[in-house]
């Protein structure tokens, strides 16, 4: 006979929604890693990546933590919104009045991050705009979501170069309009990612072989993009300044290669991590899939004690070099890690998660698939 919910342990329940049966943990070793890697991304000096040199492998979290931390968003898009069977009819307009609220949270917290000072290009308020362009897409299954991707993909980088060279960013109040919709994460590029991951959460991503395909395929399309890159860089170099901006692989840098390699590098690393889970390793990344598990409360916590401690330590919340050179990185990774950990295992929800949902289900009403949600707006 089933305990009557009131009598369950809150540390069962908090074990439940962690490690239940429901929750696909891989992609919360996912987020875990996105989050961690956008930190170390920040707060290390990482030299360039140099194939036969381990001490700059770490390059690797440069711009490909937060195109997976997008691509994420998408997978987690589409699991609150049918999985593999999309929503339809009123289920599916109370989704997208769900996922339009959520962005708008995430647009005001982001917008309040940036208002720290502290020197990183905050990703919510680019996440907020790419919910908001997910709503028209939530009734495509996986084969057109994919099509669509691999379309935005192909076409936007192209054109991202005169949309950057506006003239709206140079002028008055431009470098705040930035901020305001996260340009540094371009939203006409990064819709690719974002249809990606929708195109991946409309898989059944409980299948041996799905994960295997998700992993190979990732792999085999991230080597094409930077292998590409690489080996036409010497006649790209005199080619002009457009189309090096284009044909490039460069972090950052939206260009096709770019697109191409670190897209297909976020599907291999969701698909590896699916794969792993199922495998006595999960119990190792349970720290990893408990910073994963609240990816929002994990980010924002991960920003308020940076500019703590820039404001009381070095009067400067700008100081990037002298958070570095205080060493911030560690501690405050551990902190999270440690944190969230025990979060996740004794009370449940992160806290942002927590009132985010609150919010949306006071305005809303609650969603049909609560248990998965966003990944940088519920757990």
């Amino acid at each position: 006979m089933a305990a009557a919910p009131g009598l369950i342990p809150p540390t069962s329940r908090a074990w439940r929604r962690f490690d239940g049966p429901a929750r696909l943990v891989g992609i919360d070793l996912a987020r875990g890693l996105a989050v961690l890697g956008m930190l170390a991304a920040h707060l290390l000096t990482i030299d360039s990546f140099v194939l036969d040199d381990p001490d700059t492998w770490l390059d690797v979290v440069n711009g490909r933590s937060s195109i997976l931390f997008a691509t994420l968003a998408g997978v987690s898009i589409a699991l609150v919104t049918g999985g593999a069977r999309p929503s339809a009819g009123p289920a599916r307009a109370r989704a997208a009045a769900r996922l339009a609220l959520r962005g708008a949270l995430l647009w005001g917290i982001g917008l309040l991050l940036v208002l720290t000072g502290v020197p990183v290009y905050v990703i919510l308020p680019a996440y907020a705009l790419l919910f908001a362009l997910s709503l028209p897409f939530l009734g495509l299954r996986a084969g057109r979501l994919l099509l669509a991707a691999v379309i935005a993909a192909a076409v936007m980088p192209w054109i991202y170069p005169f949309l950057d060279a506006a003239p709206i960013w140079g002028g008055l109040g431009g470098e705040d309009l930035q901020a305001f919709v996260g340009w540094a994460y371009p939203f006409p590029v990064w819709i690719a990612f974002l249809l990606a991951g929708m195109g991946v959460g409309r898989l059944d991503l409980r299948l041996l072989r799905v994960q295997v395909a998700l992993t190979i395929t990732g792999g085999v399309v991230a080597a094409l993009g930077y292998g590409v890159a690489i080996a036409t860089a010497p006649a790209i170099a005199d080619a002009g300044p457009y189309l090096a901006a284009v044909w490039t692989a460069e972090a950052h840098s939206s260009g096709l290669w770019e697109v191409v390699g670190s897209g297909g590098f976020a599907v291999a690393v969701i698909g590896l991590c699916l794969l792993v889970c199922r495998t006595p390793l999960r119990w190792v990344a349970i720290p990893l899939r408990a910073v994963g598990s609240m990816p929002l409360t994990a980010y924002v916590l991960q920003i308020v004690v940076w500019a703590v401690f820039a404001a009381v330590a070095l009067g400067d919340t700008s100081d990037l070099a002298g958070v570095r050179d205080a060493g911030l990185f560690l501690p405050l990774t551990l902190g999270i890690v440690v944190g969230c950990t025990l979060w996740a295992l004794l009370v449940g929800r992160g806290p942002l998660e927590a009132v985010i949902d609150g919010v949306v289900r006071r305005v809303v009403g609650p969603g049909s698939r609560t248990d998965a949600a966003p990944a940088a707006s519920a757990s």
